[in-house]
């Protein structure tokens, strides 16, 4: 387990605003939810959850950044250092009460991602890293998945929900692509939760697009950390600006990557 100053700030405000998710949750029905769009929600939990992380990390490191879901872009008097903040990832699971969804926090410096925490308030699993020292889930450190044969692996993915309506045709070309060779495929409806899984071996690989850097900052350090490949959906290294991701062990992700491409 990483037990540093900045992690456990991290862990600390974490928590914190678990607390609030999982009241919430045993609640979800009381709760004023709001439309962006079609098949897209917000709801009074994600807000509060966001304010919490926003004064627990402010407080902890004065002067940082923020780059947050609901709240925009916070520009703070560092210049070096911005948080990625997604205080609800898997809205749409936690309104239909699925306790798939969890809280994501990465933290980038100068640029480069540095450390990565997503929890599930529910489950109280915390899949955490710090670069260079490791990944781990709870107290277990974490190892990508070794298998090297696509028909063996089992491989998560994102679907475009109602209002990405034009790129759902890409979608299912990909979908065709990827089921023709796979051993099977799951959508969990959070792709932080996603990138954990790759992480820890539950997955062997997983694909999707349509992403905001908040979705997959931290995701991108914890599989790097546990020895997994990340890269973009075009095999580059701007995941959090192009909004796509396709992660796995190396000889998969590799695989993977060549499937939604030609698809």
């Amino acid at each position: 387990m990483i037990r540093s100053a900045l992690m456990n700030v991290m862990t600390a405000a974490a928590i914190k605003a678990g607390r609030g998710l999982k009241r919430d949750f045993g609640e979800v029905e009381n709760l004023q939810v709001s439309i962006k769009g079609p098949g897209d929600f917000v709801s009074v939990a994600d807000k509060k959850s966001e304010k919490i992380l926003f004064e627990e990390l402010s407080k902890a490191r004065p002067g940082y950044g923020f780059v947050m879901e609901e709240s925009g872009t916070f520009e703070g008097s560092d210049k070096t250092h911005t948080w990625y903040i997604d205080p609800l990832d898997g809205t749409t699971n936690f309104l239909h009460g699925l306790p798939i969804f969890a809280i994501s926090i990465g933290l980038a410096r100068e640029g480069q991602i540095v450390a990565g925490l997503v929890y599930n308030p529910i489950s109280e699993d915390m899949f955490i890293a710090e670069k260079g020292q490791g990944a781990f889930l709870n107290n277990r450190r974490l190892r990508v998945a070794q298998r090297r044969e696509l028909a063996d692996t089992l491989i998560g993915c994102g679907t475009p929900h109602l209002g990405k309506a034009k790129e759902h045709p890409k979608f299912k070309a990909e979908l065709a692509s990827v089921m023709a060779r796979v051993g099977n495929i799951r959508r969990l409806g959070a792709a932080a939760l996603d990138l954990g899984y790759v992480a820890s071996g539950s997955f062997d690989g997983f694909w999707e697009r349509g992403l905001q850097p908040w979705d997959i900052a931290a995701g991108i350090l914890i599989i790097r950390e546990a020895g997994g490949f990340v890269t973009d959906a075009e095999g580059g290294g701007d995941m959090l600006a192009k909004g796509s991701i396709c992660a796995g062990n190396e000889t998969i992700q590799s695989q993977l990557l060549g499937l939604i491409q030609k698809s």
